[in-house]
């Protein structure tokens, strides 16, 4: 737990220098030949290695828990009828699909203006979407056509919503993108962000740790475009989380358990699994089978209940995850070991290096 002496709620003392070239704009190479920052959390030593390496620093019997949300190409480009561009983002790809076809799905737009309520938006392949609400903040409900289902829609004429500090030259994703911004143990879709830290891993590096003794369970966190989204108030306190739907299974919670009563470790693999674990067993007093909404904010002064260790990457200064590592790890350490990593020249956010705190 963060020293409770070095805690503060302004937004501004969670910022640090990053020079933009350090911010990753592609995929590595290899996935598990990333660079690894290890850091103490009792001691904020810095250790430097390559995540292939991760096995060094875990134990047999250690519970490794990942997140096998699997990212949707959730982004679409069409026209209004008056001939004007208009950008979607489907943000509950997740949703089922009678209640889809009732309420329609929240899409993020970009417009050079606003859209209408009835007004429809002339996707490719004749696809046609009806804007049926416009609540605010660039959010419109978009009805879909009854069929092909969503899920068909996306994968023939949708793209890779990469976060924005990823610039592309145009519209259509590529192949490096579809694939690289996937967990190669992804399962469940519905996410429109990835679950970076995961990004690391590879089906064989996870073999390899399990025939070290390192115990694997998955439980699903559909990470939402909120996870991008700035904090805008000064006392951090204020900020409210977006939702995002959670999944944990009866198998995933009874590992969790057992190793909690065992007095394992249990290594959370990002920020989603933090938040999901953490907050079941906040409402439950236990981590327990859960399936619903989750709007979990964890900032400084938390104390954590579940989760020994955590794989994460470099995240953005003022954001909700830095605020979440830092009230894992310490601020002031937090914000050491990014300035090591600039200095080092770390690659930085999603498609960046990865950081292990022990």
């Amino acid at each position: 737990m963060a020293d409770r002496q070095e805690i503060s709620f302004s937004l501004e003392d969670y910022d640090y220098h990053l020079p933009p070239e350090l911010i990753a704009q592609r995929p590595a190479p290899s996935r598990e030949q990333s660079r690894l920052l290890v850091l103490e959390r009792l001691s904020g030593k810095i250790g430097h290695s390559r995540f292939c390496r991760i096995g060094q620093y875990l134990k047999p019997g250690d519970l490794l828990v990942v997140n096998d949300t699997r990212v949707v190409p959730a982004r679409l480009t069409g026209n209004k009828k008056t001939g004007g561009s208009v950008e979607l983002l489907v943000l509950d790809p997740y949703k089922p699909a009678e209640l889809g076809k009732l309420q329609g799905y929240r899409c993020l737009t970009k417009a050079s203006k606003p859209v209408r309520i009835g007004q429809v938006i002339e996707l490719s392949a004749g696809i046609g979407v009806e804007v049926v609400a416009t609540p605010g903040d660039g959010i419109a409900q978009v009805r879909f056509p009854a069929a092909p289902p969503l899920a068909d829609i996306l994968d023939m004429i949708g793209c890779t919503p990469l976060p924005p500090y990823i610039e592309r030259d145009s519209v259509p994703d590529s192949a490096d993108d579809r694939a690289g911004y996937q967990t190669e143990y992804a399962k469940n879709p519905g996410a429109v962000a990835a679950p970076t830290a995961g990004l690391h891993f590879t089906n064989a590096l996870l073999r390899d740790l399990a025939n070290m003794g390192v115990e694997l369970a998955a439980l699903t966190l559909h990470a939402g475009y909120g996870t991008f989204a700035p904090i805008r108030c000064a006392d951090i306190r204020q900020h409210r989380m977006h939702e995002e739907f959670i999944e944990i299974g009866e198998e995933a919670a009874d590992a969790i358990r057992r190793a909690m009563g065992e007095r394992r470790r249990v290594v959370a693999v990002g920020t989603t699994v933090v938040r999901s674990i953490e907050w079941v067993h906040e409402r439950e007093g236990k981590v327990i089978a859960f399936r619903g909404m989750c709007d979990h904010y964890i900032y400084p002064g938390y104390r954590f209940a579940v989760v020994d260790c955590m794989v994460t990457n470099f995240h953005l200064p003022g954001s909700s995850l830095i605020l979440l590592v830092s009230a894992f790890a310490g601020r002031s350490r937090i914000l050491s070991a990014y300035r090591e990593a600039v200095r080092e020249k770390y690659r930085f956010f999603s498609y960046g290096d990865a950081m292990l705190i022990i």
